[in-house]
């Protein structure tokens, strides 16, 4: 089993000098990798649904919680690290342009020598920020698809060129190219359209919340439909609270849990302080690094 530390980008780790020392302490632990979230902006008075709370609220005081943008963040913690993996949980792809996107990330790549980055990707729920940014909600879906088939076009080809209905280019060259000139793309999010993007074109997936098995099979399906091998897609799950449960996940495929540094998301924090990741890494990594 892999541990992840997710919610690492918050709170007081949103500094310079916490952060290097979380990031240096997880690595040190044995964490395989460290997770970012990301809004750009988060609109007073919101009204669209939070959809991991049953008030569909963020939560007291979150409106304004700094959330430093989560691939500066990584780029940041990744100079002070060797081999700890960078995630993204999750970039709201849509949000964003592709192809700078692409550059971005296929530069944190290379910068931290190849093979670390994780590309964890959502659609968002947040219409207001969506508004702000001056892109179209309603067809956050298609358009999420069709970026990450123009990314991989840009990160694989030596002249990248793409035709679709929201991007489209013509033998570009987009350098530095990714190690292994590709990226590896998890799909985040807790619904049905989540887990069948997961299946037909993700490299992994990560729900936010629980173990949903119904989840798990509708992306298994979709990627039996798309002619892919559903064990090729490795899961990710948070961490339980109950330890127990660790070598029941590993059975039902899952390959990692990602443990709370934060509480701001909604989930108790499993770890606080870079001396509580390292206990945890003697006392909870070690004991499962077989399962």
């Amino acid at each position: 089993m892999k541990f992840g530390l997710r919610y690492a980008s918050l709170g007081r780790y949103s500094n310079g000098p916490a952060a290097v020392e979380l990031a240096q302490a997880a690595e040190a632990a044995g964490f395989d990798s460290i997770w970012t979230v990301e809004h750009v902006v988060v609109p007073h008075g919101y009204q669209s649904r939070y959809p991991y709370s049953e008030s569909g609220r963020m939560g007291s005081g979150l409106e304004d919680f700094p959330i430093p943008d989560p691939l500066i963040w990584l780029a940041y913690v990744a100079s002070a690290t060797r081999t700890i993996k960078l995630g993204t949980a999750i970039v709201i792809l849509p949000q964003r342009n592709p192809v700078i996107t692409a550059k971005a990330v296929a530069t944190l790549d290379h910068l931290a020598g190849g093979r670390r980055v994780l590309l964890g990707i959502g659609v968002g729920w947040l219409a207001e920020e969506f508004a702000t940014l001056g892109v179209p909600f309603g067809d956050r879906g298609p358009r999420t698809d069709e970026y990450v088939a123009a990314m991989r076009a840009l990160w694989s080809q030596e002249r990248a060129s793409f035709k679709g209905k929201y991007v489209s280019f013509t033998e570009v060259f987009c350098r530095p190219l990714p190690v292994e000139c590709r990226i590896p793309i998890v799909v985040g999010g807790d619904t049905q359209a989540a887990a069948r993007r997961a299946g037909r074109l993700g490299d992994g997936y990560f729900p936010a919340r629980g173990v949903p098995t119904e989840l798990f099979d509708e992306m298994r399906c979709a990627a039996e439909q798309a002619g892919r091998n559903p064990a090729d897609i490795e899961l990710t799950v948070a961490a339980p609270v109950d330890l127990a449960e660790i070598e029941a996940l590993a059975k039902r495929g899952v390959s990692r849990v990602a443990v709370p540094v934060s509480a701001a998301a909604g989930l108790p924090a499993q770890v606080k302080t870079p001396d509580d990741v390292l206990r945890y890494g003697r006392d909870v990594i070690a004991r499962f690094a077989d399962v």
